[in-house]
């Protein structure tokens, strides 16, 4: 199982995102308002600006105060070391 880190020593199982997207449009402040209200959603933020928000497959939904591109960056070196791993078992 490989972790990615979001920020402030918090780390999320990379093969449990489903996204990351901006917190900035309606939409996803909608789905954040509804995951605090059933109790899903988890903050990470340390108290900082939420500037990425990561769905998970339990819809639990993750605050972060790292960048969207940044993480994304993350999650891809991952799966790029992945795609090395299984070429070289080959």
């Amino acid at each position: 199982m490989r972790f990615i880190n979001i920020g402030f020593g918090n780390m999320v199982a990379s093969s449990r995102v489903v996204s990351i997207v901006s917190p900035e449009s309606a939409p996803i402040k909608r789905l954040i308002t509804d995951a605090r209200d059933d109790g899903r959603v988890i903050d990470v933020t340390c108290g900082r600006r939420t500037r990425a928000v990561i769905i998970t497959d339990s819809d639990h939904v993750i605050l972060s105060a790292i960048q969207t591109e940044t993480i994304a960056g993350r999650l891809t070196d991952i799966s790029a070391e992945d795609d090395v791993d299984v070429e070289d078992e080959e």
